[in-house]
């Protein structure tokens, strides 16, 4: 790094600008990923932590795709659905809107309605007792054995279960006869599976779509469209930042060529400039993106207060390491013009 060393103090402004402008880039990568993470756990955190392995819908209509909201799987569906080979359990689960009053105040939540005592059911729920999500007991002030109202209808606070979204709504897991007077909502089938669970027999005997799991996020209705539009900012700006980087190396390294020549001219091989190269991106690249992710992961921690925001270093480290790898594929763009120097230039440049 003897050469990169040099330059990055012969030309303190210019790598300050670009570091800078690699700073930018990464202060929005790491936001938009922090933001991007945040709203999927508001959406799918609730189905995500399903104590079961995969799904089962109800048959989607032709050219439609299978979704939580729409699905309709009657209760005899379960019976038949237990006994299948492979199923060591099965247990109905109802979606539905709902609103919850709580000390005279109300919100919107998801009803998740399941059978007391099933598996998917949390541990305290009963016939009069409801488990609420952290979100809606912080927002609601609402602690164990609270009193609150669901369709007219007075429940006690059982259990306050954490990641307990659904839709960007706070999820309520109550008992069936609390969906009475609701808008209606989906069934499905929450399942445990083994080794020897036959998907296609198990979706001809119950006239049913089984998924994982984690494959039914996108059934979810918010989640795949929110998801894909985050992503794609995120890989534009990714694809920015390697033709930023590579643009400004390309400039530099021209500017450059007289010396690259005259060096070349008294013995300093290609693979020497070229690691030369890529280790100035490296430090720029570092220093730059370092510095935004660390504004970002502050600036992250003050809007967590008030909108969906994870900080971790799934969203912090993650980003920065992709965006260090991209910038030198992108400086990796200007390693030609190294590699074709012709020391012969090295005498025009004296001149």
């Amino acid at each position: 790094m003897f050469l990169a060393v040099r330059d990055l103090r012969f030309a303190k402004g210019r790598f300050a600008l670009m570091g800078a402008v690699v700073g930018l880039i990464s202060l929005l990568v790491v936001l938009l990923t922090g933001l991007t993470a945040g709203l999927s756990r508001q959406s799918i955190s609730a189905i995500t932590s399903l104590p079961g392995d995969r799904v089962a819908f109800s048959t989607p209509a032709a050219g439609e795709s299978a979704s939580y909201a729409s699905s309709r799987l009657s209760p005899s569906a379960r019976d038949t659905a237990a006994r299948q080979p492979g199923v060591t359990d099965a247990a109905s689960l109802t979606l539905a809107p709902g609103r919850v009053e709580a000390g005279g105040r109300q919100a919107a939540v998801t009803l998740f309605a399941a059978e007391p005592g099933s598996f998917v059911a949390p541990a305290g729920l009963s016939a009069d007792r409801v488990a609420v999500g952290e979100d809606l007991a912080r927002d609601q002030r609402l602690a164990t054995g609270d009193t609150v109202r669901i369709g007219g209808r007075s429940y006690a606070v059982a259990e306050v279960v954490p990641d307990a979204s659904y839709n960007h709504t706070p999820v309520v897991w109550a008992p069936p006869s609390a969906l009475a007077g609701t808008a209606g909502g989906g069934s499905v089938l929450v399942l445990r599976t083994g080794s020897g669970f036959d998907r296609d027999g198990f979706e001809w005997a119950v006239g049913a779509r089984v998924m994982t799991v984690g494959d039914s996020v996108s059934a979810v209705g918010s989640y795949t469209a929110e998801n894909g539009s985050l992503t794609l900012m995120r890989v534009l700006l990714m694809a920015v930042s390697a033709l930023v980087v590579g643009a400004f190396f390309t400039v530099w390294t021209i500017q450059r060529t007289p010396d690259l020549a005259v060096l070349k001219a008294i013995g300093a091989r290609t693979g020497y400039l070229v690691r030369d190269a890529l280790s100035q991106a490296l430090v720029l690249l570092v220093v730059g993106g370092g510095l935004g992710t660390m504004l970002a992961a502050a600036l992250g921690r003050l809007a967590a207060r008030s909108v969906p925001f994870v900080v971790d270093a799934s969203t912090t480290l993650v980003p920065l390491l992709m965006l260090v790898a991209v910038g030198l594929v992108g400086a990796a763009g200007a390693l030609r013009r190294i590699a074709t120097v012709d020391p012969i230039t090295a005498l025009g440049a004296a001149r």
